[in-house]
């Protein structure tokens, strides 16, 4: 395993489904909450994060993590985290990250729409300069605040348009938030060039899944683990090599699964899906990207080509230009050989 190990340090990687205030470190989450103290209810002490963190199930760990959102009170604290995410992700090799990010969550705390996308623009600008490291963007809603956050986030994607943006996603609550009703949202971005990456199947059944490609027009999948409740829908996710954005560690630490050991990852990836290994909100839930490779080699029983595979997949489901699709591959494949 220690081989193993090392390898997965080396190993350039791709990251497809991670979210912006979720990767904020215990360091700069305590930093944050410091500077704001007795108006959050979040620890400044990086020691109690660890508990502040242990969720007792999905809703309230969108409870505990809408409260680090409020951390983020002005651009400037947008640009650290910004790049300090980036910096966490280059330590791992990552060397594309499409970065989940929610700036209704942050306009709605007063943080302005152009000065936000600034502020992350120059933290991608810089990252890629000093780092190495690629980042792109894609503007979720929030699902839990319903419509008015959906014709929000729609209205700052299209009149911001920032140069990193490429996707358009939803996120939070599955339950109680049917996919349906956000299509006339998700028409009007992919008409506008933007790519559909909703999460769905995370928290509910297969229908969730069907909703999201059917009426979101997804081309990726967010999570997507009860897929395997469906064997059609499974057919289906596997003719048309949809990518599926698997998360174990973050779907036991919100009971999405039970244990890690009923985590549905060997059934995804023997029925010929197009599985991509990544770390959702990794400070939160005690992993990293790296972490999340050690654990997918454990599941599916996978070496040093098992992994090096399951980071190809992350390439092909990118929304990189071909070109550069083919370049990272052949990274993979050079450090593979090696």
């Amino acid at each position: 395993m220690t081989d193993l190990t090392s390898f997965i340090a080396g190993l350039p990687k791709v990251e497809l489904h991670v979210h912006h205030v979720g990767s904020a470190s215990p360091r700069i989450v305590a930093e944050l909450a410091a500077r704001h103290e007795g108006r959050t209810p979040v620890p400044a002490d990086p020691a109690a994060l660890a508990e502040y963190f242990e969720f007792r199930d999905f809703g309230h760990f969108i409870e505990i993590y809408l409260s680090v959102v409020d951390l983020i009170r002005d651009e400037e604290d947008v640009r650290i985290l910004t790049y300090e995410v980036a910096r966490e992700l280059a330590r791992q090799q990552v060397r594309y990250a499409e970065l989940t990010i929610t700036p209704y969550s942050h306009v709605r705390r007063g943080i302005a729409a152009p000065a936000f996308c600034e502020a992350i623009e120059d933290a991608r600008v810089r990252a890629e300069a000093e780092l190495g490291i690629v980042l792109r963007w894609c503007f979720d809603i929030p699902g839990e605040a319903g419509l008015p956050a959906a014709e929000e986030t729609l209205r700052i994607a299209l009149d911001e348009r920032p140069d990193g943006l490429i996707s358009f996603g939803l996120g939070g609550p599955e339950v109680g938030v049917p996919r349906p009703q956000f299509k006339p949202y998700f028409d009007k971005a992919r008409a506008a060039g933007l790519r559909s990456v909703p999460h769905a199947g995370e928290t509910t059944g297969a229908a969730t899944i069907w909703d999201a490609l059917r009426e979101l027009g997804a081309e990726r999948i967010g999570h997507g683990i009860s897929c395997v409740q469906d064997p059609a829908l499974m057919a289906h996710l596997a003719e048309r090599q949809i990518g599926m954005e698997v998360c174990p560690t973050s779907n036991v630490r919100t009971r999405a699964v039970r244990t890690i050991d009923e985590h549905p990852l060997r059934q995804m990836v023997d029925a010929g899906l197009l599985v991509t290994i990544n770390s959702d909100d990794p400070p939160m839930f005690g992993t990293t990207l790296n972490d999340e490779y050690a654990v997918a080699a454990r599941l599916l029983g996978r070496g040093a080509d098992g992994l090096a595979a399951l980071a190809r997949n992350a390439v092909t489901a990118s929304f990189l230009p071909a070109a550069d699709k083919a370049r990272r591959i052949a990274e993979i494949d050079a450090y593979a050989a090696r």
